[in-house]
Order: C-alpha cells, then sequence, then structure tokens
C-alpha cells in the first residue's frame, strides 16, 4: 500500500480518535485521515501541537515524523524502536555479519549508484564512458574510493551550464538536494526499521557521532533519484533558490516517485523496504546481493 506523505507549514493542532490523524485549524472544519495510510508526516511551523497518543498511533503504524529547523530543512524525525516482530533475530544476525560481507555489499551498493548516476547522465546526453570505466575497478569496500573519483566527474557536469559545486553549505540548488536527501534518509530509515535492522549499525558507514550510519549506506543508490528530481526542477524553472512551498510539495512527492525493481515499476517507498528485506536475506545467508532500484527512463 502506498502511504501518504502530509507536510504542515501552517499552525494546527493534530490529535487522534478512532486510529485518525485529527487536523485541526482555527476557523476550519477538521481534516481527518486514516493513520494507516500514512508513511511520513512532516512538521514546519513552530505553531503546531501533536497530542502523545497521536505519536505513540503513528509509531505502531511505522509512521515517520520529520521536524524541520529555522532553515526549514528537517533536522530531526521520531522513529518506532520496535518495528518487526522478528526483529531480536534480525538484530543478532546484522551484529553477526562480518568484514568480508560487509565489504561485498558495500561493492554492490556502490555500483548500484554508479549505475544510476551514469543513467542519469545519459538521459540528459552528458557522456557516461567515465563512469563506466571507473565502474570495472571497484574492488570489494572500495578501497580505492573508486565512488569519490566519479562524484567529481559526476557533479561537474550534471548541471551544466548551470554554475554549481556540489557543497552540503554551498549555494543553489544545494538547498534543494540538501531537503531531498533528509527526506530520502528517512525513508530509507523507516524501511530499516520496517525490515528488523539496526540503523545504528552500517556496513560501511562508521562514525561515532552518526547514529544512522546503515540509512546512509543503503540510501547511496537512491541518491540519483533526487538529484534527477532535482534536475528536472531546475530546468523547468527560473526561480529555484529558495525553498518554496512549491518546491517543497515537488521534492514530498519522493516517496511515491516511481522507480525500477528489474523489470517492474514501483513507488520509491515501496522499493526501499525492497531493498532492507533483500538486506535481511543476505545478512543470514539466503542471498547474495542486495536489491536495489534503478531511474524510470
Amino acid at each position: 500500500m502506498i502511504k501518504r506523505t502530509l507536510y504542515f507549514g501552517s499552525p494546527a493542532k493534530l490529535a487522534t480518535k478512532d486510529n485518525q490523524l485529527i487536523i485541526q485549524r482555527d476557523n476550519e472544519r477538521n481534516v481527518r485521515i486514516p493513520i494507516e495510510d500514512i508513511g511520513f508526516i512532516i512538521l514546519d511551523h513552530y505553531a503546531i501541537s501533536i497530542s502523545k497518543t497521536l505519536l505513540s498511533r503513528c509509531v505502531e503504524n511505522n509512521t515517520a515524523i520529520l521536524t524541520a529547523d529555522d532553515k526549514h530543512m528537517p533536522n530531526a524525525w521520531f522513529m518506532p524502536l520496535e518495528g518487526n516482530a522478528v526483529q531480536q533475530k534480525h538484530f543478532r544476525i546484522q551484529m553477526k555479519a562480518g568484514v568480508p560481507l560487509k565489504k561485498r555489499l558495500w561493492k554492490q551498493t556502490i555500483l548500484a549508484k554508479i549505475k544510476n548516476q551514469s543513467d542519469l547522465l545519459k538521459s540528459q546526453s552528458i557522456p557516461d564512458k567515465y563512469l563506466i570505466e571507473n565502474a570495472k575497478k571497484v574492488k570489494s569496500g572500495d578501497p580505492g574510493n573508486i565512488e569519490g573519483r566519479v562524484a567529481r566527474y559526476y557533479w561537474q557536469r550534471l548541471f551544466n551550464p548551470f554554475s554549481f559545486k556540489r557543497e552540503r553549505f554551498g549555494g543553489p540548488p544545494n538547498n534543494l538536494l540538501n531537503y531531498g536527501y533528509a527526506i530520502l534518509r528517512a525513508v530509507i530509515a523507516r524501511a530499516i526499521v520496517g525490515s528488523g535492522l539496526l540503523p545504528s549499525l552500517g556496513i560501511h558507514h562508521k562514525s561515532q557521532y552518526n547514529p544512522f550510519p546503515l540509512a546512509d549506506d543503503i540510501m547511496e543508490p537512491y541518491r540519483p533519484m533526487v538529484d534527477e528530481l532535482v534536475l528536472n526542477m531546475v530546468l523547468a524553472e527560473d526561480d529555484y533558490l529558495d525553498l518554496t512551498p512549491e518546491t517543497k510539495k515537488t521534492l514530498l512527492q519522493l516517496p511515491v516517485m516511481d522507480v525500477k525493481m528489474g523489470k517492474n515499476k514501483k513507488p520509491l517507498m515501496i522499493a526501499a523496504s525492497s531493498t532492507t528485506s533483500s538486506l535481511v536475506r543476505c545478512f543470514m545467508g539466503e542471498d547474495k546481493k542486495i536489491i536495489y532500484p534503478t531511474l524510470c527512463h
């Protein structure tokens, strides 16, 4: 089932009754939405109140709740501590995963990312031979950092003829990319929890200051989906400097954006669950490859 993404950018009171989200605003009729239909709730205003009962119901439904900072960038999310009936079993096999397995999984992840980056460049008639050639050089664990080498080529060309340098705190459209990646990270984290895995235990990312390294690992091949969405926005609009309600509305379509899983199209949030489920099978020794999506063209 495709879950809805709800964005709140103005004052509202959020409560629940009969397993429905109740949206209350001054001088407006209450709006009711079944909680089971909601995948993500984004809170982007300081005059929003939310009941503890609603938070509990959202946790039970594996609904991710994100909050935004003063710059309207997602800066935190509320996720369930329990998301799968066999969670403890999956935790154990995840923690027992050896270094050789993790390195193989990281190689697969980088190859899937480069594949999607290559497809995106090709769709814009930008030469992708450099990516294809370097993909052949990726070894287990990517000790040569082919990912970084490819990224430099990719970013130097993707937004041509616009003057652009990919930096977290750089000029536009870095702001749009950052917003999209924050949404993507929450989508992947939600799928990880739903598959009964620990988002804090990655296969490659290991920073002690990062509470969600596994989400950062798994989202890598999905990043070009955000890049494509932002690129289309930049090419279609002259005014893309600010995170306006319209640009955020477009980026919030990311969870239901179509991607390809094999020969079939799936919404990105469904594909993310397929990816994390395949990771569980890899940890259990039932499969040797993570299933990642490709761009829809």
